[in-house]
């Protein structure tokens, strides 16, 4: 029968300095934060909310959530490359499976990047475009008799919305798809 580990001063401190902890720690706040984000904290505050209230929350929270999605994203993609030596030595062959993550990590920085740094700028201006076409013309965005300046305000902000949270989705799964991969293969 083996001895159980104990559990020493040494031993927890050293958790603090071990990359595959921090490693896991980084993608269970990165896979936690999306999916809450996603699924959950939006919609709350959405049926909680008045709308341009819920407007302005979602313009001052998502880019301290794209922000540490990219932070974290880059580190993952980093740890996983430098800890696999093959993803460099068949960087070209999307079917090694350590290159597949390293891709999937990636793809989850470019989805984010994307609605930092373009995307959400643009939903938030056409957002705020919109807020203020209502308030001189005296009628929500969604009243049959607005004008065509709002029609194409709508359009755009549908456009742009429907890119970032298809762009945020990916993300989603694609921490999944490789959460399952380190469950099922180790880090």
């Amino acid at each position: 029968m083996a001895k159980p580990a104990v559990l020493t001063t040494s031993s927890l401190t050293s958790l603090l300095f071990n990359p595959k902890s921090l490693y896991i720690v980084s993608y269970g706040w990165l896979v936690g934060m999306s999916i809450w984000v996603t699924f959950f904290g939006g919609i709350i505050a959405f049926k909680a909310l008045p709308r341009h209230q819920f407007g302005m929350l979602q313009h001052k929270t998502f880019p301290v959530y794209f922000v540490l999605s990219i932070l974290l994203s880059v580190g993952l993609t980093g740890y996983w490359t430098v800890s696999h030596p093959d993803v460099l030595e068949y960087i070209n062959d999307p079917f090694v499976a350590d290159v597949a993550q390293a891709y999937t990590l990636a793809s989850v920085f470019l989805a984010q990047a994307a609605n930092h740094l373009v995307i959400g700028p643009m939903t938030s201006k056409t957002m705020f475009q919109r807020q203020k076409l209502e308030k001189s013309e005296g009628k929500n965005y969604n009243e049959v008799s607005v004008s065509e300046e709002m029609k194409v305000l709508n359009r755009r902000f549908g456009i742009l919305h429907g890119i970032s949270s298809m762009l945020n989705l990916w993300a989603v799964l694609a921490l999944i798809f490789h959460g399952l991969w380190v469950g099922g293969n180790g880090i």
